[in-house]
This record gives C-alpha cells, structure tokens and sequence, in this order.
C-alpha cells in the first residue's frame, strides 16, 4: 500500500473514534426513557372550596384562609382554587337552593372539579344532598364540621370527613375553675336553625352542671338587645359566644365584628371554644386548632389529587387543643394565672421594661453614668468660669475706671472751662446784687431776675460736677433701663468746651424718639468718650480745611445705633481689622487699650463696634445696641 493510501485510512479510523466518543456522550446526557424522565408540564388540578356561610365569616373565614394558604405551599401541582359560598345558612326562613345548584351545575358541566372541599357543616349537607346531580364522580373533603352534623348514611366511598368535635362539658369547666364564683353563663348565640341546634345540644351535654350554674340564652333577642343586656350583667356572670350568623330580628352578622362590639360593651368576661376568636376579645381556654384542622385537611386533599382512595384515608375527630389564654383579658379581669390549667399556654403577655429593652436600658445606664460625669466636669468648669468672668470684670471695671481718669486729664481744661464760666456768672451777679441792696431804693424785681441767674449758673455748674463724678466714680457692672440719647447727651456735655478749644465743632444729632437699651450708663458714656476723643485727636494732629465730629443716633430695625464720625485722615486700610486689638495704637504717646475696653464694654451690653472708613474721607464708628422690647 502507497503512503498516501496509508495516511487516509489512519485519518478515517479517527474519524471513526471521534464519531464514537460524540456519540456516548449524547447517550449519557439523553433521558433513558420515559419511566426515568420527569414530565415536561405538570396537570392542573382544580379544588372547589365550598364556603357554609362567606368567605370572611369567622371562625369558618380562619380555617378556609389557612388550608388555601397550606394548600398552595404543598402541592406539587398547580392549582386552581375556585370559591362559592352557601348564602342560605345564613338566613332564620332560608329560601330554594334549586337555583344555586342549577347555577353550579351549569359551571362545571362538561370540566367537573378534580375535588370538592366542603368548609362547615351547610356545605357539606348541600354537597351529600346534590352530589348525584353536581359531582357524581368527584371526591369530597368534609372538613371543619362538627362530628353530630355529619350523616354517615349520606357517605360514600369518595368521601373524605375531617371532623371536629365540641366538649361543652369541658369548656364550661374551664370557666368555673378560673372563675370559681361564677354562677350564671349567658351564652350569645343567633337563631338560624343550625344554632338552635346546638342550642339544644348545649342543654343536654351541661344536664351534669345543673344547680351549679345557670344557662340564660340571648337566641330569641336582637343583638342591640344583647349589647344592652351585656352592658350590665350582675357579678358572678361570664358571656359565653357560641354563633352568630343571624340574630332573632334576622340581621346577618359578617365575621367577628359583632364580637368585638360586645367586647367593647362586656362588663364581665367573654369565653369561647373557637381558636379564631381568641386574641383580642375572649379570654381562652380549650378550644379547637386551626393548624391541626388544616394539616388533616391537606393531608386528605393531597393524598386524593395524588391518586389514594378516599376509603383508605381516615381521621379520629379532632377535640380540643391545649387551653391557651390571653394575658390581656386575664389582668382586665383580675384572673389569677394559679387557676389556669397545669400546661396551659398564656399568650400576648406583655414583657417588662427589662425584658422588652435590656440592652437600651444597660446602653441608656451606661450613656447616663457618662453624661453625669460630664455634666459634673461642666459644672465645675461652669463655676470656674463664672469665678473667672467675675474677676474679669472687675479687672475691666478697674481698667476702665483709670482709662476714665486719663480720658479726665484730657478733659481737664474744658472741665475748668465749664466750672468757671457758670462760677464767675455768680459772683458777678451775686456783686450785683449787693451793690443794688445798698441804694436807697433797690428794683427788687431785677434782684429777683440776678437770684433766678444765680440758680440757675448754679445748677449748671452741679451738672457739670455730677456728670464728671458720674464718670469718675468707680462703680461694679450695672444694667438697668436707659434713655440712650440722654445718655449720648451727658457724654457729649463733657467735651463740648475741649472740642471748642481746639476749634472742632461737635454736633450732636439724635433720632426724634427715645431709644431705650438695657446696659451700664457710665460705660456707655465712657465708650462715647473715648471715640469722640479719638475722632478730635485724628483731626488735631492733622492740617484739616474742615474740622467737624459729628455724633448721631438712628434706630435700625431691632437695634439702635450711635455713629461717630469725623473729618480726619481716617484709618489705613491695613490698620481697620486691629484698630480694636489691645495695645494698637497709631499715637506717639498711646498705648492701645481705649478701644479694646470700648470693645469689651460694647461686647458685654450684647452688642456690637465697627469702624470704617467714610467715602467723603474721615473715619466712623458705629456701636449697635439691642433696644428693649416694652
């Protein structure tokens, strides 16, 4: 064999092993056939549920809501609930069925449901009593019926009864041993004829509790009758609610709202053997499960869409569960928990303070240890502070007091000016009169004018005395009421003879209406001292064409000002934000505290100091002060 000839049978036996290869690995991943092979759709499965009375009808409401729910988590398959509701069992007369049941029948002819689950004992007569004509062929759960109602001769082998069964004996028991003095129970029940009833099954199971209580039956009242009867029953009475689907004047009653107006009216406890009205309105007791109905419930239905016979699937009747009981009707009703039941289960008990919040309470503690550590080191750093702003201001009140004294050895000569010419107006008057009370005749009218001169230089000259001893005189802090354009006016009083001296004219300008602040006038007069001063200064020490201070008042809003102006050089631009720094002085022989106290004291009155340069050239200071609300 050529090489040629050799190569391609080597490349076809490859190809063969490669097809091999391919070829066991599909069959691995193949599904080997249908016994193994899961199915590619899951059959729909239609439940008919069956309501007695409606879907939100308690207790009935509570059960059909829990095996749905239970229903749709466990099943394999997908589901189709469907719901219709017996309306007829809810009447005292109840009319024909006939055209319910034409009505059913037309749904589901030709596609019947794959099963039928009854809810209370209406549903599953009227299923038992139509089944030949509706569901011939369909299975049936009976559920959440009363053992008593339930026909075993209208059985078949396709039905499926999880029932219940009442123990009145047992739940009449339970009431006397937590109530031990009872002695009347007034059961609450409708009158449609399935509570008749029971009504009558009631008076034979309690035959054993004769001459230990007494039964009174509100059956033949209206239910605004039995809120007013339950309104003010006796002691020693309990309620006990059985039924209420229609009351004797024939007004349906939907869910469990009547229940709770009576609970709102009781003024005694209420008992009940039905586990959906527990929690909220009934004290507890033994009463029947919702889970433990549900579970067989679902069992049955499961088992039945899973291919099980009916016949093969049986349940005891279920009694009462553990009792269980409301803490909150227990404390309302004074019932002492030693009488409860060995096992019982207390329920909605609330949990204390350190039960429901321990760790906040332990963080709250801890937060609290904390803080009182640090409110006491603020406390003490207070009380260090307020000691600390005590001695401050008295070292600013004495301070202040010798800037006083310096700013008065300024004022020395226009001081002397004041006192002297209201002096020499006296003794020049006072030789007047004299030399007119020697004549033979003296005009007493005119002496009369000299003596009214002479008072009146006199006061003028004590003016000037109180004003300079009010500024001189060292006093402590005092706030109180002032008048501030009186107070400008007293300053300015003090340097009108200094700035005539120096051939400045002073004017003052104040706002026509009063300005009353809270602060201390002798330190507001030494602040306006000291800035007029300074203002006379600028324009001394400089060759100014114009030499003017003007001083003014002006109310801006909540607060007044007083503005000093001048026309001096004004303040360097790199000089405006220290003009008030301590110890920054622009004179030779200053030394740069008048403006830091005049800061301080502006500060301390809970207002403010600017300076700033005029546009017109000179420098103005602005002092704002609160005005006091009146």
């Amino acid at each position: 064999m050529s090489a040629s000839g050799t190569n391609r049978t080597v490349k076809f036996r490859r190809a063969t092993a490669i097809m091999l290869w391919l070829g066991l690995i599909l069959a691995a991943c193949t599904p080997s056939g249908p016994a193994g092979a899961e199915p590619r759709y899951r059959e729909l499965k239609r439940v008919l549920l069956l309501h007695s009375f409606g879907r939100e009808f308690r207790p009935w409401s509570e059960y059909a809501r829990s095996i749905k729910a239970e229903l749709e988590r466990q099943s394999p398959w997908p589901l189709d609930i469907q719901e219709h509701t017996l309306l007829t069992s809810r009447f005292n007369n109840p009319g024909p069925e006939a055209p319910f049941v034409e009505y059913l029948s037309s749904l589901y002819q030709g596609a019947p449901p794959d099963i039928v689950v009854s809810i209370g004992a209406p549903a599953a007569r009227f299923v038992q009593q139509y089944r030949a004509k509706l569901f011939p062929d369909t299975p049936t759960v009976v559920t959440v019926v009363e053992q008593r109602l339930v026909n075993p001769v209208d059985l078949t082998d396709r039905d499926v009864v999880v029932a219940v069964r009442n123990d009145f004996v047992a739940a009449f028991n339970n009431i006397l041993q937590l109530l031990p003095d009872t002695r009347t129970v007034a059961v609450v029940i409708g009158a449609s004829p399935l509570e008749k009833f029971w009504i009558e099954e009631v008076k034979r199971e309690l035959k054993p509790l004769e001459g230990r209580i007494d039964l009174v039956w509100y059956s033949d009242l209206s239910f605004d009758d039995i809120l007013k009867r339950a309104s003010v029953l006796p002691q020693h009475t309990v309620l006990f609610w059985g039924l209420m689907s229609v009351d004797a004047a024939g007004i349906v009653h939907e869910g469990d709202i009547a229940l709770q107006s009576l609970h709102a009216v009781a003024n005694v406890p209420i008992f009940s053997y039905q586990e959906p009205f527990f929690g909220g309105s009934t004290v507890g007791g033994p009463m029947h499960s919702v889970s433990e109905t549900t579970s067989k419930t679902v069992d049955a239905v499961t088992k039945i869409l899973g291919g099980e016979k009916p016949v093969d699937i049986t349940y005891a009747p279920i009694g009462f569960a553990r009792p269980k009981y409301d803490w909150r009707e227990l404390r309302r009703w004074d019932i002492s928990e030693g009488n409860l039941p060995p096992g019982s289960a207390i329920l909605f008990r609330e949990p204390t303070l350190w039960e429901r919040y321990r760790w906040q309470v332990l963080l709250l503690a801890s937060v609290i240890l904390v803080q009182s550590g640090l409110i006491g080191g603020l406390l003490h750093e207070r009380r260090r502070r307020q000691c600390a702003e005590v001695e401050s201001r008295q070292r600013l009140a004495e301070l202040a007091h010798v800037n006083r004294y310096a700013a008065a050895g300024e004022l020395t000569a226009s001081i002397a000016h004041e006192l002297n010419q209201p002096l020499g107006s006296i003794l020049t008057n006072t030789e007047t009169a004299e030399l007119m009370l020697k004549g033979a005749s003296p005009n007493l009218e005119e002496i009369g004018e000299i003596l009214a001169d002479i008072r009146r230089d006199d006061q003028r000259a004590s003016e000037v005395i109180r004003r300079l001893r009010s500024v001189l005189r060292k006093t402590p802090f005092e706030v109180r009421d002032i008048e501030l354009n009186a107070t400008v006016r007293d300053a300015i009083g003090l340097v009108v003879a200094l700035a005539n001296g120096r051939r400045i004219a002073l004017t003052f300008m104040p706002v026509l209406l009063d300005l009353h602040v809270k602060g201390d006038p002798v330190q507001l007069q030494q602040v306006i001292l000291n800035l007029v001063i300074n203002a006379m200064d600028a324009i001394s020490d400089a060759e100014m064409v114009k030499r003017e201070v003007s001083v003014s008042t002006v109310r801006a809003g909540a607060h007044a000002e007083i503005r000093v102006a001048d026309t001096g050089p004004g303040i360097a631009a790199s000089d405006l934000a220290k003009v008030f720094d301590p110890f920054f002085t622009t004179k030779p022989q200053g030394i740069g505290i008048g403006l830091a106290i005049a800061r301080t004291i502006i500060e301390a009155h809970d207002g403010t100091i600017s300076a700033a340069n005029r546009s017109s050239g000179g420098a103005l200071f602005t002092i704002r002060l609160p005005i006091m609300r009146r």
